[in-house]
């Protein structure tokens, strides 16, 4: 056993029941496992369990052994703070911390079947990009497999965004804030920005666009940054945010975006700064997206977007960087926020009002390079030309929903490699 096969056994519930006690004996219903994180944190975000007749939501920490949780040092650590379930292997050590919270650990190793673990172990380590990767041919991708499986996935981000919809009183500005923050932290820090922004009722957004000094600062205090001043143009920012704070009763958050695993154009003050920028100079972002009919004119409305002049000689707070440099939205990231978080907006605003404009979306995507990361290059590995973000939006789509959860038999590709 070891902590990757763990993670993999609690991704896909591999277990001999789901009849789970913690390790003082009380029942423990686990109602949303969680997503599998791969980056610093926790290794299961936004789980839920129900124990002792109360439902948690945070996050699922998992250990070979209990005293790991020491070993690891993450005692302490902010990262860990919402961590409402511990799950071992096997448990070795009451952990004071836990049992004074009173957050249960969970022992697995009666649960699982040593035989599912010598299975599953050779697997992993003779584990394919796609189940059918051995018999797959590209020739065998059914005729307009990209158009449709692309529609499924705007339908799929269409349901998610009206969930957000009913949740900000359909206020598709809003609404467009938060994709566009999400999309902006990238996958590190997508979740922070997402809940940085809807910490800040748009209302309070919409009162401070024509000031952008004050807009950066009231991004950069919600991330928790501006406690105290470090050189005059952070004490500028801190007076802002604690008027603003004051003003508009905001919370007192302690976000902190991270770091780790980003190039610095990617930092999240850069981003924060960026995005500061454009609803500044973009006041009526929202009805310039729904207007624009072509991608030229959706990419117009980002370009020239930059940090504020505080960033073109630094990445991070205080530290001057060696090469000064303007930090404009790279064509490469402007593409990725439209993918991600426009025109899905776009899409279901048209949808929501009966206008199809699903050509004019596909033409959009067809027209955008296609992502690059280890799905599709998994795909590309098997003879698949990604050429638009169309394609590689649609595969990426098929192996989430098909070929990772091993589901063939509703598979359009695999119906068409066993027939």
């Amino acid at each position: 056993m070891n902590e990757k096969l763990l993670q993999y056994l609690w991704k896909y519930k591999i277990f001999k029941n789901f009849d789970f006690k913690d390790t003082e004996g009380n029942a423990l219903e686990i109602l949303d496992f969680g997503t599998w994180n791969y980056n610093a944190g926790p290794d299961f975000l936004h789980a839920k369990i129900k124990t002792g007749g109360l439902i948690l939501a945070g996050h699922i920490e998992l250990h070979l052994r209990s005293s790991d949780w020491i070993f690891h040092k993450h005692s302490g650590n902010p990262e860990y703070q919402n961590v409402i379930l511990h799950v071992v292997y096997q448990h070795d050590a009451d952990l004071e911390e836990f049992v004074n919270s009173g957050i249960p650990t969970l022992e697995l190793y009666s649960y699982i079947d040593e035989k599912t673990v010598q299975q599953y172990q050779y697997l992993l380590n003779e584990s394919k990009f796609i189940p059918c990767e051995n018999i797959f041919s590209p020739e065998k991708v059914p005729f307009q497999f990209a158009e449709e499986n692309l529609l499924k996935k705007l339908d799929q981000k269409s349901l998610e965004i009206e969930e957000s919809l009913k949740k900000f009183k359909n206020d598709y500005e809003a609404v467009l804030f938060h994709r566009l923050a999400y999309a902006f932290g990238l996958k590190v820090n997508a979740q922070i920005f997402k809940q940085i922004a809807e910490n800040i009722d748009f209302t309070v957004l919409k009162k401070n666009l024509q000031n952008q000094v004050r807009l950066e600062a009231l991004l950069l205090g919600m991330a928790g940054w501006l406690k105290q001043s470090q050189d005059a143009q952070t004490t500028i920012w801190k007076r802002e945010f604690d008027f603003i704070q004051h003003k508009y009763q905001l919370a007192d958050v302690n976000i902190h975006p991270k770091f780790m695993r980003l190039r610095p154009p990617n930092f999240p003050t850069i981003r924060l700064s960026q995005l500061a920028h454009l609803y500044h100079r973009e006041q009526n972002l929202f009805s310039k997206i729904i207007a624009a009919k072509s991608l030229k004119e959706v990419i117009a409305v980002f370009s020239g977007i930059k940090a504020s002049e505080y960033w073109d000689s630094r990445y991070t707070f205080g530290k001057i960087s060696g090469n000064p440099s303007e930090k404009y939205l790279s064509q490469s990231f402007i593409e990725l926020i439209l993918i991600n978080a426009v025109l899905p907006v776009k899409y279901t605003y048209h949808k929501y009002h009966h206008e199809n404009i699903a050509d004019e979306i596909l033409e959009i995507y067809s027209k955008i390079k296609g992502e690059t990361n280890t799905v599709t290059q998994g795909w590309q590995e098997l003879g698949v030309h990604l050429r638009s973000a169309m394609e590689s939006q649609a595969y990426l789509y098929h192996y989430h929903y098909f070929c990772e959860p091993k589901n063939c038999l509703h598979c359009s590709i695999g119906y068409q490699l066993l027939h």
